[in-house]
C-alpha cells in the first residue's frame, strides 16, 4: 500500500508473530504482505483536525495492526529512510521516527568521532 502519506502502509512496534524471511516469496514486494493492506488503512493517518485523545487512541490501534504484521522491520526501515513524514509506520508514530532518526545520526557521529580518535592515536603512537 505504498501511496501518498494521506493514506499509506504502516507496520509496528513488535511483531507478535515474525514469518522468517527465507519462507516468503523472494520476488515479491515487501509491502505486499503487509497486514494494513487488508482494510485497516484509515487507522494509520489522521483526519485533519483529529482530538488528541482520538489520535492516541487511532495510534495505540495501529500499532496493534503493526505488532502482528510480518513485514513490520522492513516497513519500518522503508520509513525511516524516505522519511516518512505522516502516519504510523512499522509500529511508530512520525514524531517516533523523527527520535530514532536523531539517536541514529548522533550514533553516527560518535562513531565517526571515536574512529579519528583512535586513527589520530595510532598516528601519534
Amino acid at each position: 500500500m505504498l501511496q501518498p502519506p494521506h493514506s499509506s502502509l504502516q507496520v509496528a512496534a513488535v511483531p507478535a508473530q515474525r514469518v522468517p524471511v527465507r519462507d516468503r516469496d523472494q520476488d515479491a514486494p515487501w509491502h505486499t504482505e503487509a497486514v494494513c493492506r487488508r482494510d485497516e488503512a484509515g487507522l494509520f493517518f489522521a483526519p485533519s483536525k483529529e482530538p488528541t485523545a482520538a489520535r492516541l487512541s487511532r495510534e495505540e490501534a495501529a500499532k496493534r495492526v503493526c505488532a502482528r504484521c510480518p513485514v513490520m522491520v522492513e516497513c519500518r526501515e522503508h520509513a525511516l529512510l524516505q522519511p516518512e513524514p505522516y502516519g504510523v509506520w512499522g509500529g511508530l508514530t512520525a514524531a517516533e521516527r523523527r527520535v530514532v532518526l536523531a539517536r541514529r545520526r548522533r550514533r553516527e557521529m560518535e562513531l565517526k568521532k571515536a574512529a579519528r580518535a583512535t586513527a589520530a592515536n595510532r598516528m601519534a603512537g
